[in-house]
């Protein structure tokens, strides 16, 4: 199964790290020889240092035997042309693009229906933005996402010492919060990933990432001694496109929102397409201005200038200085693994989200989605249950699941099942799986299908 990646940038790189370790066959193209050694060096794929809108280039890496190309460089044109000259040489291959700007907005159906007919546009700074507003309405929660067309949901929540389930055992968890109790996916302690037992207890300043009913989850979050309070007024440095589209998002749910940003020729763009929204010209990275605007009196600061040592800085300031929650824009995946130990918990990626969206997206078959979580060492999968699996028409507790999984939620005719080891997986159950990326191989022997996207 042929592959060809146009971009090898921060998205090009992880897309194409995760389909060649799926042993499929991958070429990437891009005209920068700098970021196709990279690839060539760190991972098993085919590189072209050449320009991916090229036809011949196309020609070349074997476009007409390709079944998808993702065109996924830093320009919305390239993108396009490379989508559009794909079709005119082989009109069967699967099209997927990174779109970024707002002014392509209106166009989508027409690039979907038309010419070049491309079958799935990826925004990642929409996703990003729908991301920041679910961290924002969550207390301490630093990862989030959905399954089920939206009726489940994932959450990864930082324990503090004032939780209801700081210091206890899992296997106690059914007296102390009865029917209501959350299923514990996996606790992170420190840099290391734990698929909880009986006998494995939450411990202050763990990570734990639980699956709940979205209908369900103020319900849920309040088990952990956590409440959702009304978002009253955000601070968003960086007026970019990021910063455009979220007030934009918060203009209309009427919550008090400024925009700081340096560039005084943007700020009066700013105020020219924003209504309610506060434009302020200025160095968020100083101090004095903070002060002025009293940050600590503010919900939530979002750093989302287009430099990530900025955004950092401005974070750490802003926590300095009393700000009751912090969201950063990371572009620089490198700069991940460091974030916890100065403090700052929640993160957001765009390149990280365009290749999370791109994935999930070309999945098929009874592997409906994945989500990879914990910097990519671990993925919540949903799933057909089918016949002839091991998993079926016996109850958990009898089932030999992998050490580094475990089943967290059943869906059967729209209902939501948290299971426990008494439940039974029923043929055409839809199910989500945590599965650490070591145990992926064994997962499938038991589901008796591929984890793969094709």
């Amino acid at each position: 199964m042929k592959i060809i990646i146009v971009g090898a940038g921060e998205v090009g790189y992880n897309i194409a790290g995760k389909l060649s370790s799926e042993n499929k066959e991958v070429v990437v193209i891009d005209k920068d020889p700098v970021a196709t050694k990279r690839l060539a060096d760190d991972l098993d794929v085919q590189v072209m240092t050449a320009s991916g809108s090229c036809p011949n280039t196309l020609i070349e890496a074997g476009i007409k035997e390709a079944e998808i190309l993702l065109a996924v460089t830093n320009s919305d044109e390239a993108n396009l042309i490379s989508c559009l000259m794909a079709n005119m040489i082989s009109p069967t291959t699967k099209k997927l693009a990174r779109i970024r700007s707002a002014d392509f907005d209106g166009y989508r159906e027409n690039l979907k229906n038309d010419a070049p007919y491309i079958d799935t546009i990826i925004n990642p700074e929409i996703v990003v933005v729908n991301t920041i507003r679910r961290l924002m309405s969550v207390p301490g929660a630093i990862d989030m996402g959905s399954f089920a067309d939206g009726k489940v949901s994932f959450v990864g929540l930082r324990i503090d010492e004032q939780s209801p389930m700081a210091n206890i055992n899992l296997i106690d968890f059914s007296s102390i919060f009865g029917s209501k109790r959350p299923l514990i996916s996996a606790i992170i302690r420190g840099d290391k990933t734990i698929v909880p037992k009986g006998d494995d207890k939450v411990l202050p300043k763990d990570i734990v990432y639980f699956i709940a009913e979205t209908e369900k989850l103020d319900q849920t979050l309040g088990l952990f001694g956590k409440k959702s309070t009304p978002l009253k007024s955000v601070l968003i440095v960086g007026g970019g496109r990021i910063g455009l589209r979220l007030a934009l998002l918060l203009e209309k749910e009427s919550i008090n929102t400024k925009i700081i940003d340096s560039d005084l020729e943007r700020c009066e763009d700013l105020a020219k397409k924003t209504d309610k929204t506060v434009i302020l010209h200025g160095d968020a990275s100083e101090k004095n201005l903070f002060l002025e605007e009293n940050v600590s009196d503010i919900d939530v600061v979002v750093s989302a200038t287009n430099n990530d040592e900025t955004n950092i800085l401005v974070s750490l300031l802003a926590k300095e200085m009393g700000a009751k929650s912090t969201i950063t824009k990371i572009s620089k995946t490198n700069y991940f693994p460091l974030m916890k130990t100065i403090g700052l918990d929640k993160l957001v990626s765009p390149r990280l989200s365009a290749a999370r969206s791109i994935l999930r997206d070309i999945r098929k078959g009874k592997v409906l989605s994945a989500v990879s979580v914990i910097g990519e060492g671990a993925e919540f999968i949903e799933a057909v249950a089918l016949k002839t699996s091991g998993i079926t028409k016996k109850p958990l507790r009898k089932i030999s699941f992998p050490k580094g999984a475990i089943l967290v939620c059943i869906i059967r005719d729209d209902k939501i099942i948290i299971p426990s080891g008494e439940s039974i997986v029923e043929p055409d159950d839809r199910m989500i799986i945590f599965s650490k990326k070591e145990d992926i191989q064994k997962l499938e022997k038991l589901l008796t299908v591929k984890l793969e996207f094709f």
